[in-house]
């Protein structure tokens, strides 16, 4: 009797957790860690151009404190691609229940709608930008052409570019984690509709996180440690095992403080890079790994607490409400927050500003780029994604307040 009412409670959670990744559902918990990611992302490239630490405030606080703050943007750019692995994951599962049931078309065809639309809308701004040789957005000409520049961005190879010929404008710059992510996007439906065989699909992945440091520890340069392909796709196959893990009953018997425990240490081990350096996995590619494997166990945790119901008025209060804000918005700021970056550094220094008031500066930057985001994911992106969709006859995406 103990047994077979233990069965059912799990079989309720898996489906509760199924229908949780279903269509036109958000994950509250998963916004919040997005949010996270990319105000941080904001900060760090902030940071390379104002330096936080050399402000009165920032003197004041611990060198670990100013790292974990204001240099871990790389990193919140990997966590960015095990989130982006688990919900295209859950996605295909929700849609179609099993992977091998794919719907390549529509699935390419979502993707188009999602990132295309505010992708070229920049390509074509960036241009003009160029063209009009403005301060921040012009080319090196030593480096690539304008039109190298474009072809890059439009076949998803500019962190390749980067890595051989140095770093393009920042506005550019930001595109190479584009080019991971779609080029394993490209590949993944295929190998999901194709590969019948589940396990040869599960060995892929694992093949792919195994790949990952060792694409890191032998890279030819810094740009390509960071930015090489299987250095980050290792993340997005993380993420893609989480999702099929988060459906199985064997996941829901570990209790979530373990699944909440394992994942901050593991996170805490790689962001705060001395702990990573001593021991010994900043010099490996191991870091990233470590990572990604605690972001994973976080999202694991997350997913069972909403898929139950449990803990869910945290997650969606009040107290998270800007964060989760920022998460909603996260990829329309990734792409433009360097214009908010550029142009607000390029005042600071234009004005003299004090060093000092750097720290209100930051804040005032972050707020912009947020509103920044809102207001091209609300009038523009948001708007052609349904459109498109409704032109390719894809159904609805997932709403900002479902």
């Amino acid at each position: 009797m103990i047994l077979s009412e233990a069965t059912t409670r799990l079989d309720k959670q898996e489906a509760a957790t199924a229908a949780l990744h279903g269509k036109g559902r958000r994950l509250d918990g998963v916004d919040v860690i997005r949010g996270l990611c990319i105000m941080n992302v904001v900060l760090h490239h902030t940071n390379i151009r104002i330096h936080f630490a050399e402000s009165s405030l920032g003197a004041l606080l611990p060198k670990t404190a100013i790292n974990a703050l204001f240099w871990t943007g790389d990193y919140a750019v990997k966590i960015f691609f095990v989130i982006s692995g688990f919900l295209i994951t859950s996605s295909i599962l929700g849609r179609w229940n099993e992977l091998q049931k794919i719907e390549w078309r529509k699935f390419y065809g979502m993707r188009f709608a999602r990132i295309a639309p505010c992708l070229l809308a920049l390509l074509v701004i960036l241009s003009a930008l160029h063209l009009g040789r403005l301060d921040g957005f012009t080319i090196n000409p030593d480096r690539a052409s304008l039109w190298r520049a474009l072809i890059a961005a439009l076949t998803f190879h500019i962190n390749w570019l980067e890595a051989h010929v140095g770093y393009l404008p920042g506005s550019w710059d930001v595109l190479w984690s584009l080019s991971v992510e779609e080029t394993f996007y490209l590949a993944y439906p295929l190998l999901c509709r194709f590969v019948r065989n589940r396990f040869v699909l599960l060995a892929i992945g694992a093949a792919l996180i195994v790949a990952g440091p060792f694409a890191r520890a032998h890279a030819f340069n810094d740009i390509w440690y960071d930015y090489s392909y299987l250095g980050g796709m290792d993340a997005i196959a993380i993420g893609c095992v989480t999702a099929i893990a988060a459906r199985s009953q064997w996941i829901q018997r570990v209790p979530r403080w373990v699944l909440v425990t394992a994942g901050v240490l593991l996170v805490s081990m790689a962001w705060f890079r001395a702990i990573a350096m001593k021991l010994g996995i900043s010099y490996n590619g191991l870091d990233v790994t470590v990572l990604a494997i605690g972001a994973a166990l976080v999202i694991l945790a997350i997913t069972r607490s909403e898929a139950s119901g449990e803990e869910k008025s945290w997650l969606s209060g009040g107290g998270t409400a800007i964060v989760r804000w920022y998460g909603c918005n996260s990829y329309e700021i990734y792409l433009t927050h360097m214009f908010v970056v550029l142009w607000g550094v390029q005042i600071f220094l234009w004005r003299k500003i004090s060093i000092n008031a750097a720290p209100i500066w930051f804040l005032g930057i972050l707020i912009v780029a947020g509103l920044l985001g809102e207001v091209v994911a609300r009038f523009f992106s948001e708007p052609m994604n349904e459109w498109l969709r409704r032109r390719f006859g894809l159904g609805r995406a997932v709403t900002r307040s479902g």
